[in-house]
């Protein structure tokens, strides 16, 4: 005699099945999901930390321009351990390569270039203000032109610049900071270049993204 199981009993079974079947699906996109995205974080973590050693090991910068006070300057500096730059600048038609390093005060300027404070981060949209001494990194912007290159290299890539106009304001001109109405690097340094003493201007490089 064949057992006949109710109607009612095999619907419930069905369901049982069917959510079991569910629970194992989702259990397992869930498991292949994370175990994907733990590999790619894992890369993308390499990949960062990468760039940050290379970031961390750019090669000593050219000094031949550069003051005697300036270079026993960065001499001093370097023999501290200091953290990592924010990004580099560079300007390779007048072979300028310097690191960026949060901050104006003396001893990041002795060490690199300074990114300042209240302005748009290096490589981001706005205007990105980044100072240095005039008798140190920023003594070859003295040969800069309208039209050269400058490119900042951070841990997310590279960001090409074009030099559009250079001029020369007094201390107090802070609006060469302001907001600008796209990306673009302000670069400040003082001026005369061979000023005896404290300078009493300031000269400016204002370079745009490209549209590479």
């Amino acid at each position: 005699m064949s057992l006949k199981i109710p109607a009612r009993r095999r619907g419930f079974r069905l369901a049982a099945e069917v959510t079991a079947w569910t629970v194992a699906v989702v259990c397992l996109t869930g498991w292949t999901l994370a175990t994907v995205s733990g590999r790619v974080a894992r890369r993308e973590a390499v990949a960062y930390f990468a760039a940050a050693q290379a970031l961390q090991a750019s090669s000593a910068p050219d000094t031949t321009l550069w003051s005697p006070e300036r270079i026993q300057a960065w001499n001093d500096a370097r023999r501290i351990s200091g953290p990592a730059p924010l990004a580099i600048l560079r300007i390779r038609r007048v072979g300028l390569e310097a690191p960026v390093l949060e901050g104006t005060d003396d001893g990041t300027l002795n060490r690199a270039a300074g990114h300042i404070a209240d302005t748009a981060a290096p490589g981001a949209e706005g205007n990105s203000g980044i100072a240095a001494h005039r008798d140190g990194f920023f003594r070859s912007l003295k040969d800069v032109r309208v039209g050269d290159l400058l490119e900042i290299e951070t841990l997310h890539g590279v960001v090409r610049y074009r030099i559009d106009r250079t001029w020369i304001v007094e201390p107090e001109d802070v609006s060469v900071l302001d907001p600008t109405p796209g990306a673009a690097v302000t670069l400040v340094t003082c001026y005369p270049f061979y000023f005896v003493g404290s300078a009493p201007q300031r000269y400016i490089v204002r370079a745009v993204r490209t549209g590479s």
